[in-house]
């Protein structure tokens, strides 16, 4: 089911450089600091470094992109918004005034909204990438979400803007997301990649009560006996096409693509980390690019990050999307960076290691 672009693209994927890794805990071990007492800090400045490829680690052109489309399960009552939300949000987030902005400015990242599958047309904008492939997905309640065709269109968008990200010179983006209905889309791919029940994996998104939430969970149950009635294990780009989203799709094409050019991702919630899934599934060593913003309070996001063997930086009860988890571990990967560079060693600060 792979095309040639997917195939070039994972092709060029290798994981991260153990040599310059286990320089960089040499020199990590030599700060002025007892061994490994910023804990975190220093594998995540270990990890920059050895998928980088840099000996002094630098970061530029920081992004968040968010990637916009609706879903066409919202027609079984899934969500507590209306799906004219979508677009409305979008406006939102190109006048700079949602959650997501508000943190990138903090951060210094630029916002770039992508419309991959916006069920309406979104005026010309700044800050708007537009890259429809459909207006929304069909029901995946009672048919395929995507086409074949459909579902590469979305993973295209994604490696093509990591291309871009290259000859702009980024190096750190993360992923964000918008679009009524796709935790739905991000709690079946979960149930299957997991191997557990949709009710395990299924949360209430934007604010569901207990008995919409069994709701959901119900349809999601229900759809998956309609694409996958042996619950067997299953090609992860079928899975994508039959449940997923165009922007899921997307963000799985822009994770092979940003580990392909050699940039770091910084992820954000459960929908991002579905979509980062998928993309770990077809090319693992992709994991290498990863850094898992947060963990949110949707149930199968753990599910989906110990299944990539990823560890969340932050765990601060969020459950918005957007990328604001991404965005906030900017910050830490900053911090990592700036020990790592600036902090001195204990021989050219003239200070005495534990034992001498």
């Amino acid at each position: 089911m792979q095309d040639a672009t997917l195939r070039k693209t994972i092709a060029l994927i290798r994981g991260g450089n153990p040599q310059l890794e286990s320089a960089a805990w040499s020199r990590l071990n030599s700060l002025t600091k007892p061994l490994g007492s910023l804990g975190t800090l220093e594998e995540i400045a270990a990890k920059y470094i050895a998928w980088r490829e840099e000996n002094s680690p630098a970061i530029a052109g920081k992004a968040v992109y968010v990637f916009a489309a609706d879903h066409g399960i919202v027609e079984e009552g899934i969500s507590a918004y209306p799906k004219d939300v979508t677009p409305q949000m979008v406006y939102n987030f190109l006048s700079g005034g949602a959650a997501i902005n508000v943190l990138a400015r903090q951060a210094n990242a630029e916002v770039v909204v992508v419309d991959v599958g916006v069920d309406a047309e979104l005026a010309e904008a700044p800050g708007l990438v537009r890259r429809k492939v459909r207006r929304g997905t069909r029901n995946f309640a009672r048919e395929a979400a995507m086409s074949e065709e459909e579902l590469h269109a979305a993973l295209h968008v994604g490696i093509a803007l990591a291309d871009e990200a290259e000859r702009q010179g980024r190096t750190l983006i993360a992923l964000g997301e918008m679009g009524i209905g796709n935790t739905t889309s991000a709690s079946a791919i979960a149930a299957m990649l997991g191997g557990v029940p949709a009710a395990q994996v299924t949360g209430r998104g934007t604010g569901l009560d207990a008995e919409r939430c069994a709701r959901k969970a119900e349809v999601i149950e229900r759809a998956l006996d309609l694409h996958f009635p042996q619950r067997a294990a299953v090609e992860p780009l079928e899975l994508l096409r039959r449940v997923g989203g165009l922007e899921i799709a997307a963000i799985a094409g822009m994770v092979l693509g940003a580990a392909a050019n050699r940039i770091a991702v910084a992820i954000d919630g459960f929908i991002c980390t579905a979509g980062a899934a998928i993309a770990c599934e077809l090319a693992p060593e992709a994991r290498a690019a990863i850094f898992a913003g947060h963990l949110s309070q949707e149930p199968g996001h753990r599910i989906l990050l110990e299944r990539m063997n990823l560890k969340p930086l932050l765990q601060l009860e969020m459950r918005l999307g957007e990328g604001t988890g991404a965005a906030l571990a900017f910050h830490l990967i900053e911090a990592a960076l700036r020990i790592y560079n600036e902090m001195a060693t204990f021989e050219s600060a003239g200070v005495s290691k534990a034992g001498c």
